[in-house]
């Protein structure tokens, strides 16, 4: 089974990406717990100080969804919906291994 990766780049309403930083920074401290979460980094865009970039690798396509649905998730996206202008997914992959995440053989 292939792990499912995600590349997204959010903007801000101007001035705000503090607060989204915030919030995706909470986000990645409750994924912690999620087994199934094995990559979770926010970037800031080096030309634009209103856009930070997700990036995302789980055990699977279906786990990233369910994870949508958790109390902590919904909780957090409400939260940041009113200070984003802009969500652009980068990409979406299949990730299969290196630093950072177990390889495929391991799952």
């Amino acid at each position: 089974m292939n792990k499912f990766g995600l590349y997204n780049k959010f903007t801000t309403i101007e001035g705000k990406r503090d607060d989204l930083v915030e919030i995706l920074l909470e986000a990645s401290k409750s994924m912690e717990e999620v087994n199934e979460c094995e990559l979770y980094v926010i970037s800031l865009d080096a030309d634009n100080p209103d856009s930070i970039y997700v990036h995302e690798v789980w055990r699977d396509a279906q786990a990233h969804q369910a994870s949508l649905s958790m109390e902590a998730s919904q909780t957090l996206i409400q939260k940041a919906k009113p200070i984003i202008v802009g969500l652009e997914k980068m990409n979406a992959s299949l990730p299969i291994g290196g630093k950072g995440i177990s390889s495929i053989s391991e799952n």
